[in-house]
């Protein structure tokens, strides 16, 4: 194979790659806009359950249908989108880390005692979602 061939054969296949990078920048994106939006519907919920309910669709958007913390049973918002956010963003970079800590803030906020404490924690996460931009 000649040097010509290798070089077309690497531009071919890096052709074939750039779409799927934008793909997961996209994926990301929409993910985390989905998981936003139902962590501000958690802030508003008239009930714990409620907001429970949102606290779980966020997470499934964040994990996707494969992560260990996936609950099918209360919904996802996110199908079709991609593989969840934490997977469709870069795994070492600060939005990564950003959507890690929601996660966090999410476990702790499932086990939270009132409506109130409940409402504090789904803005925070939602804050903290706004802070992630995929494609920076």
């Amino acid at each position: 194979m000649n040097k010509r061939t290798l070089c077309i054969g690497l531009i071919f296949m890096l052709s074939l790659a750039a779409p799927t990078i934008g793909f997961a920048a996209n994926s990301a994106d929409q993910e985390i806009s989905t998981a936003t939006t139902h962590a501000a519907m958690a802030a508003n919920a008239a009930d714990t359950a409620t907001a429970i309910m949102h606290f779980h669709h966020v997470i499934n958007c964040l994990v996707g249908p494969k992560g260990k913390q996936f609950d099918a049973d209360a919904g996802n918002p996110c199908n079709g989108m991609g593989n969840g956010a934490l997977n469709d963003i870069g795994q070492k970079s600060m939005q990564h880390a950003k959507l890690e800590h929601a996660l966090a803030l999410l476990e702790q906020a499932l086990h939270a005692k009132d409506l109130e404490a409940t409402q504090r924690y789904a803005a925070r996460i939602s804050e903290e979602l706004k802070g992630v931009h995929p494609k920076e």
